[in-house]
């Protein structure tokens, strides 16, 4: 745990109990705060007593009177698409709203680290796809390599679940515009950028007010380098307010499909091979195609967001290129389930807007593609580039009929269960041929969470198929 640091003896309010509230209120307790809180869901509540901390209303009158602060889960709004009213209230009466990032970055040092030969090191990833597998992947090759390192944020423990770090240790968050958009304190020593598309749209009030959440890990916390995706024109601008001239190399641009050419440190990837270059001269290449955790273009980016993150705390490339040999892939991302009679059995639930989506797609040279959910904002028009690839499409959801009506030129079977659309493209597949589960949409029309859908597939695939590996 890292226990909460100035807030000894004062009053803090928590809104929303999950796992992020409730570490919050465990971290302010063992910081010394007295803590009060609150959930609008019953059970939560109930699991907050059991840790014997006060549950008071904050929707009452005077609920807040007193409170230095309140703390806010990540799934609550504060400004669009309307803010919850406990936090405007909050705001009206002048009391700081924060959440368990800002919490962390505030207490995550402490004078003991003066006993350290070297300091411990935040590297903070955002972005809007591949930021997931990008933390990941350095975690795994900081491990690799021999560094201490833990992972926490959006994926795996709560950033103040995790243990006070060691001598030389590396703490990797995923960040989500939900937390970077609201923590008051954000100081990585490394923050990476891996993309921007459009998502989160009703939360920011528009594409701009999204930007401006992820650009905050930058503008905000002033990190030591900064590791920029810059295929999109958003990394372009970033990189270009951050950096303070082309030899400037505290900021690393890495792309997927661009040779970066200049003074600068520029890391990219092209036809499958990645290549680093600082100041005009090449510092290093990987063969990034046999790597099997990290197929098609989408990986590769988040193969080089890696690469540059790891090479700023000081690792060699021989080292990292080891690494992502032995990188296992993460469940629901690219996940290969099964290899039988030829074919593969990929799992990318996680692909729930058209973005990500289409890059699962390009990954792969001829695919039986599960699709279809609850279906997000824009409609399917930007899938049209990856859509020759599609043997077939076996649409689930709901809404299948809808969805499948605009995929223009597919063959496209309404399927709506994905046991149906698991039998039937197996049924279908041919050797060669790829069957890939990335809905481009959404999983709460059928399932709790992506995972769940993924899980579904995954445990129908190799039911029908085994792991066949």
């Amino acid at each position: 745990m890292i226990p909460v640091r100035g807030y000894e003896g004062a009053q803090i309010a928590i809104l929303g109990l999950g796992r992020s509230g409730l570490s919050a209120a465990r971290a302010l307790r063992a910081g010394g705060a007295e803590v009060r809180c609150w959930d609008d869901n019953a059970l939560a509540r109930v699991a907050a007593e059991a840790e014997d901390f006060e549950i008071r209303d904050l929707t009452q009158q005077g609920a807040l009177d007193g409170v230095a602060s309140l703390i806010v889960s990540p799934g609550i709004p504060h400004l669009y698409p309307g803010p919850n009213r406990i936090v405007a209230t909050a705001l009206a009466l002048g009391v700081p709203v924060d959440n368990d990032i800002g919490l962390f970055f505030r207490s995550f040092a402490t004078h003991g680290w003066e006993e350290f030969e070297t300091a411990p090191r935040v590297i903070a990833v955002t972005g809007s796809n591949g930021k997931s597998t990008t933390s990941a992947l350095i975690h795994h090759i900081l491990l690799e390599a021999g560094r201490p390192a833990q992972l926490a944020g959006n994926i795996g423990r709560g950033v103040l679940d995790l243990d006070p770090p060691v001598d030389g240790g590396v703490v990797v968050l995923e960040l989500s515009s939900y937390q970077t958009e609201l923590a008051r304190a954000l100081t990585p020593d490394i923050a990476v950028f891996t993309n921007l598309t459009p998502d989160h749209l009703d939360r920011h009030g528009g594409l701009g007010g999204y930007f401006a959440a992820k650009r905050r890990l930058f503008a905000e916390g002033g990190p030591d380098r900064a590791v920029i995706g810059v295929d999109e024109p958003e990394g372009q601008f970033l990189a270009g307010q951050l950096s303070e001239g082309p030899v400037d190399d505290r900021v690393i641009r890495v792309s997927s499909g661009t040779k970066l050419t200049g003074p600068g440190w520029h890391v990219f990837a092209r036809k499958g091979y990645l290549a680093e270059y600082r100041k005009g001269r090449q510092a290093g290449s990987i063969d990034l195609r046999a790597i099997k955790g990290l197929p098609g273009a989408h990986n590769h980016q988040n193969a080089c967001a890696a690469y540059a993150a790891c090479r700023s705390v000081g690792l060699a490339p021989r080292t990292i290129e080891a690494a992502l040999h032995s990188y296992p892939g993460l469940p629901h991302r690219s996940q290969i389930i099964a290899e039988a009679g030829g074919i593969t059995y990929v799992n990318d639930s996680k692909a729930t807007n058209v973005d990500s989506a289409l890059k699962a797609l390009m990954a792969f040279e001829r695919v039986r593609w599960i699709c279809g959910g609850l279906e997000k904002e824009g409609g399917l028009a930007a899938l049209s580039p990856a859509l020759g690839r599609v043997a077939k499409a076996y649409v689930i959801g709901r809404e299948a009929a809808g969805f499948a009506v605009q995929l223009d030129g597919v063959e496209a079977e309404v399927c709506t269960t994905m046991e149906t659309a698991v039998t039937h493209a197996i049924a279908d597949a041919q050797s060669g041929e790829t069957v890939l589960l990335a809905p481009a949409a959404a999983s709460f029309d059928q399932y709790d969470n992506f995972e769940q859908r993924g899980d579904d597939f995954a445990c129908l695939v190799r039911a029908a198929v085994g792991s066949g590996q």
